[in-house]
């Protein structure tokens, strides 16, 4: 079996990481072992070489700064230990990143999670202002049997909000 990153030498270094029930693997040769840190512990980044074989020398390379202003956090120090310091390093290390977090993620943008019930809310928030728009321009168009019907509607959807 060859080394998954050189290509070249039979790799001697097996890694294998299980994360949410699904398997990955990683075999080295005892050099790219070496290089990678993996005789020690705190400098091997095991997600960098599954996420691409080295996608944080893309952000060394990339022409981001060097250091994050608010925390001070490195370059080198993300691709030791595969983490960021603070929510300013993801705007300090935007472009080396957005690849490698498109890569992990669904998308570049967090946009959370929110229990099942506070979500229909959300909808029917915006959807009763929506209709109240189309109250307002009803009854400046003088559209008051439009207007009563909207009205209705926005109660009926607010009782809804409210139980």
């Amino acid at each position: 079996m060859q080394c998954d990153v050189c290509g070249e030498k039979d790799a001697t270094v097996f890694l294998t990481q299980i994360v949410e029930g699904k398997m990955q693997k990683v075999n080295l040769c005892e050099s790219c072992s070496k290089a990678k840190g993996v005789h020690d512990p705190t400098g091997f980044a095991l997600a960098d070489l599954l996420l691409g074989l080295g996608a944080a020398q893309d952000i060394e390379k990339s022409a981001t700064p060097a250091k994050c202003p608010v925390c001070g956090f490195t370059q080198a120090d993300f691709k030791k230990t595969g983490r960021l310091g603070c929510s300013e390093c993801y705007t300090t290390f935007a472009d080396g990143l957005s690849g490698m977090l498109a890569n992990m993620h669904k998308g570049t943008v967090h946009v959370g999670k929110a229990p099942g019930n506070r979500a229909q809310k959300r909808e029917l928030i915006a959807k009763v202002k929506s209709l109240q728009t189309n109250l307002d321009e009803a009854v400046a168009h003088e559209q008051y049997e439009e207007a009563a019907s909207l009205r209705d509607e926005i109660r009926r959807i607010e009782t809804e909000i409210m139980s």
